[in-house]
């Protein structure tokens, strides 16, 4: 009688499943609990500000515009409000969880490749050098600030033998950072009426965006998200390293420059509607991955869905804590962010990206 090792293969591979398909539910089940939460992230932005709703009224206007004071505060103030924030949280979430990806560097956030010192200094360019003030003039700038920084990065990178590797990445983004900041700050101090005007904005803050601001943003954040969730294949392949990566049939080069691509254009219409957030894009994905794994199929939805959620707390909370006035959103990101972070570097599973 013969061994029949076809046999046992298949007992191995029927041993292994149920693991594989709890894990798999487990996944899903935190995809699901995530977007509950977001669903109440945005309840709780529409109904909670200096006049606060009952949920139910909420409900209502939102069914049935019924022209009373508190449709048009819903219509009028809190959804553009809201659906920014949602637009704003999930390109800065899904840009941090790429920008981990692409550097294999688990403290690396959106700011990293100086992407959002690009777009800031292209408002600075527009309102001091330019003289535009409009919303639509303000995104256009920030985009081309977002892409020259982003355009600089990869070609400082991408020099030499190796082509643009994590660390030259991380290098060239640090480089390009400084020198961007330093010409945004150069141009606010020879301009005081423009610094007054930035001040507010350079916080970061929901409370300044409207239905012009959204309608600018979305095709921006829209393409990046569509864009960044096209690469989780060859991003989990380079997360095994490069030769490895070049094995499973990954193209490094167009992978690292699709990925840049897509982050120029989530943190480009981010940073240009509602400020440079802290915190989100760098805190969002490792909570992810605490609770998926480091698997991209799962930690860039996971991400896109939590970041929303925070920003809209936060933006809730900034609401609330002081009135009659408010707190701006990137402040409560920078105060609560700060510690939420710190737990999560101390926990013994977030260790790499």
């Amino acid at each position: 009688m013969t061994a029949d090792p076809g046999g046992a293969t298949a007992t191995v591979r029927r041993s292994e499943r149920p693991p594989v398909r709890r894990r798999t539910a487990a996944r899903t089940l935190a995809v699901f609990g995530a977007l509950l939460l977001l669903l109440g992230a945005v309840l709780l932005s529409l109904a909670i500000g200096s006049r606060s709703l009952a949920p139910s009224t909420v409900v209502h206007v939102l069914l049935h515009d019924d022209g009373s004071i508190a449709a048009s505060v819903v219509w009028d103030v809190r959804v553009p409000r809201t659906l920014a924030g949602i637009a704003a949280g999930a390109a800065l979430g899904v840009a941090g969880a790429l920008i981990q990806a692409l550097t294999r560097n688990p403290l690396a956030d959106p700011g990293l490749l100086g992407i959002n010192a690009g777009a800031a200094t292209g408002v600075v360019f527009a309102l001091t050098v330019l003289g535009l003030t409009s919303v639509w003039a303000s995104v256009w700038c920030a985009m081309a600030g977002a892409v020259a920084a982003g355009l600089l990065a990869y070609s400082l990178a991408s020099g030499g033998r190796g082509g643009a590797t994590p660390e030259r990445l991380a290098l060239g983004g640090a480089v390009v950072a400084a020198v961007f900041t330093g010409v945004g700050q150069t141009l606010m101090l020879l301009d005081a009426q423009a610094l007054d005007q930035l001040r507010f904005w350079s916080v970061g803050s929901l409370a300044r965006t409207d239905a012009h601001t959204l309608t600018t943003l979305t095709p921006f954040v829209v393409a990046g998200l569509v864009l960044a969730l096209s690469l989780v294949r060859p991003l989990n392949a380079m997360a095994l390293g490069d030769e490895s990566a070049r094995a499973l049939g990954a193209r490094l080069d167009r992978t690292r420059f699709l990925g840049l691509a897509a982050v120029t254009l989530l943190c480009g219409a981010a940073t240009s509607a509602v400020g440079p957030l802290v915190f989100v894009g760098l805190a969002v994905p490792h909570m992810a991955r605490l609770i998926a794994g480091a698997d991209q199929r799962w930690t860039l939805p996971l991400s896109l869905l939590l970041a929303p959620s925070l920003l809209l707390f936060a933006d809730v909370l900034g609401r609330v804590a002081v009135r009659p006035d408010e707190l701006d959103a990137g402040v409560v990101t920078a105060v609560v962010g700060a510690p939420v972070f710190i737990a999560l570097v101390r926990h013994r599973r977030v260790v790499a990206a």
